[in-house]
């Protein structure tokens, strides 16, 4: 994925907010041997860009004027109620340093999993974003969970997943997240409910004195 961004040189709040108006998003591109570099990038076109799951996870091809550099998106910063970027964070990447990023889990075959289909099991994703590490040729858009031999009683692991070659999860040591379980509806009927005491029969009013 390419995006385009023109070094920026003023900076500060005043700077930024002017920017925004003219319909900019300031930003900042680091890492790597190179210094820190303030960039602005079309407000437009990296909003629809955001929108795309890939974006976030994908090794990005940034044009500054004539420079060209590999990137990951690492920080977005939104209004706090309107649809406006406020600033982007890229991170340079370099083809012999392994990267260390967060990508998006696919489930497949839920519906065809014995856990569905002949339990009629309701599958819960407990994560849907995995940690991973990997140098940046490896990285993956998308991680893909097959749930084909999903049993009811059964749950899925993050060591259960097959992951391309070149990618390690990165996990604490001694731990392995629960990805998927699985929750099979009760099918005995639930007893009625008591029946209510009926209510007491109303005195019957006192006769009038005449």
């Amino acid at each position: 994925m390419k995006v385009v961004a023109n070094v920026r040189k003023e900076q500060g709040s005043g700077a930024s907010r002017r920017l925004r108006r003219a319909g900019y998003v300031p930003g900042i591109v680091y890492g790597g041997k190179d210094e820190a570099v303030p960039v602005s990038l079309e407000h437009n076109p990296l909003y629809h860009a955001l929108r795309v799951e890939a974006f976030h996870s994908s090794i990005l091809d940034l044009e500054i004027g004539d420079e060209r550099a590999q990137v990951l998106l690492r920080d977005v910063q939104w209004h706090p109620y309107k649809p406006q970027v406020m600033h982007v964070d890229f991170q340079r990447v370099a083809a012999d340093e392994k990267i260390t990023v967060r990508v998006p889990l696919h489930f497949v075959n839920e519906e065809t999993s014995p856990a569905v289909k002949l339990s009629a099991g309701i599958i819960g994703r407990v994560i849907t974003e995995v940690e991973v590490s990997c140098l940046p040729a490896a990285l993956p858009s998308f991680i893909e969970v097959d749930l084909s031999q999903l049993e009811a009683g059964k749950s899925v692991h993050v060591s259960d997943i097959a992951f391309p070659q070149g990618v390690t999860p990165v996990l604490p040591a001694g731990e392995n997240p629960v990805v998927v379980t699985v929750t099979v509806p009760g099918t005995a009927e639930e007893e009625p409910a008591a029946a209510a005491p009926a209510a007491a029969t109303p005195a019957a009013p006192a006769p009038k004195k005449s």
